[in-house]
């Protein structure tokens, strides 16, 4: 549940600037969940996301870790230094805040097209808005800017959605590995027959005159990462902001009356409920003193709690777990900090912003069907969200 995630989150806030924690494997990391401790540590040279130089204990892990397709990821995600500048400079360019506001019509005219059908409903009936909206919103505008043709779109899904269940068995997260690796392989192996104007033909081709294409293992990486993200982390945004609406709706009669905007409910949303709780994992090149008698050890793993930040009494005295998009300073880390920054922060912005104005404007009436109760919450300890959210287009 969010809130025991939150209250977990707190839990170890107040024990110290980073907290010894048991992951699966089982692997020892540090829990860091205070946002200055996050904000210095994700800005700090001294600290890598690279396991295969600076993480002693990948020796240790087990076949059929869960946490494998993400952790140990051989794209710019987890790239360090002038190999992840190198990297990075690859893709970046693509989600630049003029490159997204060029998507603003596609987005748009796909968010039309789903609340549309959701206006057609008859009174009364019900219907999941995460399966109904943002998450076919988000998937059609990622897969459409990497060109997955329409054949493979819910197989790629599916392949990433297995990754993410971090409570798997050895035997079942070997078989999401492998599930993942040959779904974009076939992914891969179609662009390549195929080129278009998208995101994986440029990829296909140097950057550079003098730059070598990128090998298939880091493509595939990065492709996974780029995809995957792409529509996980706006799908729980979207999800998690309209649940805040219709939980706390004199909201949107100010945003009628103007006195907030919906930028406003968005930075609340993400200071609120960042759509990704714990990230995994960073390392430590060198002995790192947190203060407090706690020092991260050279090689040590550690994980971050970016939707902590914005919760932390620290930064936030003011009731920092009330939802309340007029309050002045919204600060949070909901999209990373330092030179992991996520690439998508633009489009998952522009996202919720299309489609929280569609859904609330042609629906006015639009209501939760469970009011007062809680929706189950995604069983990964990374994601933050309602596994669904069902809702009422038309009262009756």
């Amino acid at each position: 549940m969010a809130r025991a995630m939150h209250a977990e989150a707190a839990t170890l806030r107040a024990q110290g600037p980073a907290v010894l924690v048991e992951l699966p494997g089982p692997v020892y990391a540090w829990s860091v969940t205070r946002h200055s401790v996050i904000q210095a540590l994700t800005g700090d040279p001294r600290v890598s996301r690279d396991p295969h130089r600076h993480w002693p204990g990948l020796a240790d892990v087990p076949e059929g870790w869960p946490l494998a397709a993400g952790v140990l990821n051989q794209s710019f995600l987890n790239a360090y230094g002038e190999e992840h500048r190198r990297s990075r400079r690859r893709i970046a360019p693509s989600f630049s805040p003029r490159r997204v506001e060029q998507t603003r019509p596609h987005i748009q005219a796909t968010a039309d097209r789903l609340v549309e059908a959701l206006a057609a409903l008859p009174p009364g009936a019900t219907a999941d808005v995460r399966q109904a909206l943002a998450l076919p919103l988000t998937m059609t505008v990622i897969t459409d800017l990497f060109g997955v043709p329409d054949h493979l779109r819910e197989k790629l899904a599916s392949a990433i959605e297995a990754t993410l269940d971090w409570t798997a068995d050895p035997e079942r997260a070997l078989a999401a590995q492998a599930e993942l690796h040959n779904r974009f392989t076939e992914f891969l192996r179609y662009k390549r027959e195929h080129p278009a104007a998208d995101l994986t033909s440029d990829l296909l081709l140097p950057s550079e005159p003098d730059e070598e294409p990128m090998l298939e293992p880091e493509l595939l990486a990065t492709l996974f990462v780029t995809i995957g993200a792409g529509y996980e982390t706006a799908v729980n945004l979207i999800t998690s902001a309209v649940q805040a609406l219709l939980t706390h709706p004199e909201n949107l009669t100010r945003i009628r009356e103007g006195t907030i905007s919906w930028e406003d409910v968005i930075e609340e949303t993400l200071r609120a409920e960042g759509p990704v709780m714990h990230l995994p994992l960073r390392y430590a090149i060198e002995d790192i003193d947190l203060g407090e008698g706690v020092v991260i050890g050279k090689g040590d793993p550690i994980i971050i709690g970016f939707a902590a930040a914005g919760r932390d009494p620290e930064l936030h005295p003011d009731r920092p777990d009330h939802f309340d998009p007029t309050r002045t300073s919204k600060e949070h880390l909901a999209f990373g900090h330092g030179p992991h920054f996520c690439l998508g922060a633009h489009l998952a912005r522009l996202e919720a912003e299309v489609a929280l104005t569609t859904l609330f404007e042609r629906l006015p009436d639009l209501a939760l069907a469970h009011p007062g109760e809680q929706p189950a919450r995604m069983p990964s300890f990374m994601l933050n969200g309602p596994v669904g959210l069902e809702i009422v287009p038309h009262p009756a």
